[in-house]
């Protein structure tokens, strides 16, 4: 690889190497070289042993309260092929694949072989900077996946999700204002806001004030970044 190239996937990654070859053997996929041990695929080995373990130690230390049967459904979710490949495709390290010519690269860069490239990457970063800076590099690139997947498996916790992420990222906890309340006392609707560090954010209705809460802490997520918006419903 070029200097220049290596300084930029350095920027990506947030990791500077010491042994820049290791970066250079992690973006060469086996068409591209001229021997299969100077590819990625031993380093890729490596990095999804890696992967496996930092993730799980973050679920476990993360969700106290889930049960084993929820951190494997988690974990198998975030270090799928799929989360994977779109990581990479996230970070831009796709750009600096190294391919064959018989390769399609349109392909590569959205598939598997970009997922392998991301665990190859993960070991180059161990390697070089040891386990530190592999759980570093790892925890700031699946941090969305983490939250969105824990959204996935249990759509009915918005409000624990909420106060995890600002806990760690927002140095607060988020307080929930009754906004409006309608209806007679047999039949009220209450609206709900999230405010997190002064900023309030969209409130949501709901015939019970807890239901409200959870979806003002979906609408919070949503604002932030962390969660996809609800599909329109088409009209007629």
């Amino acid at each position: 690889m070029q200097a220049e190239n290596v300084r930029q996937a350095e920027a990506l990654l947030g990791h500077h190497f010491r042994h820049p070859e290791l970066l250079e053997e992690a973006l060469t996929h086996s068409s591209q070289a001229d021997d299969r041990l100077a590819s990625n695929e031993r380093m890729e080995f490596l990095g999804d042993a890696i992967l496996s373990l930092i993730v799980c130690q973050a679920l476990f230390e993360r969700f106290p309260e889930y049960q084993e049967g929820d951190l494997t459904k988690l974990k198998s979710m975030i270090v799928s092929r799929k989360s994977c490949s779109e990581i990479a495709s996230r970070l831009e390290l796709v750009e600096y694949i190294r391919v064959g010519k018989g390769t399609d690269r349109d392909r590569a860069l959205t598939g598997s072989i970009a997922a392998g490239v991301l665990e190859a990457v993960i070991a180059a970063v161990y390697l070089d900077g040891g386990l530190a800076a592999a759980r570093t590099f790892i925890l700031s690139a699946f941090e969305e996946t983490i939250t969105q997947a824990n959204a996935c498996e249990h759509q009915d916790n918005f409000k624990s999700m909420l106060q995890q992420y600002c806990q760690r990222n927002m140095d607060g906890t988020p307080a929930y204002e009754l906004l409006d309340e309608k209806g007679p006392d047999h039949n009220k609707c209450f609206e709900v806001a999230v405010v997190i560090r002064h900023r309030r954010y969209p409130g949501a209705w709901s015939v019970t004030k807890k239901d409200a809460e959870q979806k003002a802490a979906r609408n919070a997520l949503v604002e932030l970044g962390l969660l996809p918006p609800e599909p329109q419903e088409e009209s007629a």
